[in-house]
């Protein structure tokens, strides 16, 4: 049986399995691409809930695995040489689950830089972008009677979706035929754009069919399905 006694986060997050990968994460865009991949993959793997309503997130545990205190967070029992291993960054576990499975990254050298580069293109600007706007349209900043900063994400937010509907024009994913690490970064925050933020009509997603045809495809995959509600609320 796996020890991991030396890491702080199990003394709040105990784990049953322990020679699991230890997922500690919660239901937002960045969350569910950990574990959606963990699904997809198959990889055993035990959730915990970390909860933004009582500062999880901030506490010494999770600060211990995680220093800048965001979801999600794994701790990788068998992690290279057989030694446990704890990362976050939701891109960096995509890539390392990635690796750990042979899935959903290419082999040839080629196409997985070209992979890894959508992988980015979503960190660096979908991600940031999307929730930008989210602050703006729907939580604290809506208020601001000042609409500039708003108007300024949702026209980078049309620009970032139309780079997208580029891509994905004659493609059944963002990197052709085969599913990807690309397509679990991007669809969630697409997904959390005109669903949870309500930003839909803001950034008129009918003029992107493109990505509502390939996000429609994504959320009916069983493994996204479920990946979407994991961790579950208590």
């Amino acid at each position: 049986m796996s020890d991991l006694s030396a890491f702080p986060i199990t003394r709040k997050w105990p784990a049953k399995y322990p020679e699991r990968i230890q997922l500690y994460s919660l239901a937002t865009p960045n969350g569910v691409k950990a574990s959606i991949m963990l699904e997809e993959t198959g990889l055993p793997y035990e959730a915990h809930l970390v909860s933004f309503d009582s500062n999880d997130q901030l506490s010494p545990e999770f600060l211990s695995l995680n220093p800048n205190n965001k979801i999600p967070a794994i701790l990788d029992p068998r992690g290279p040489g057989g030694k446990p291993l704890a990362l976050f960054e939701s891109g960096a576990i995509l890539l390392y689950l990635a690796e750990k499975s042979g899935q959903l990254l290419p082999r040839d050298p080629a196409a997985r830089y070209e992979t890894i580069q959508w992988l980015m293109f979503q960190m660096g600007g979908i991600g940031p972008m999307f929730g930008q706007l989210g602050f703006f349209h729907k939580f604290a900043g809506k208020d601001y009677e000042d609409k500039r900063p708003r108007d300024r994400y949702v026209n980078e937010s049309r620009r970032l979706l139309a780079v997208l509907d580029q891509r994905l024009s004659g493609r059944q994913w963002m990197m052709g035929d085969d599913y990807s690490i690309a397509d679990i970064a991007i669809f969630p925050w697409v997904r959390n754009l005109i669903g949870f933020y309500d930003a839909g009509a803001l950034v008129s997603i009918v003029d992107f069919p493109q990505v509502t045809r390939v996000l429609d495809a994504f959320l009916a995959r069983p493994a996204v399905q479920r990946g979407l509600t994991i961790p579950a609320r208590s």
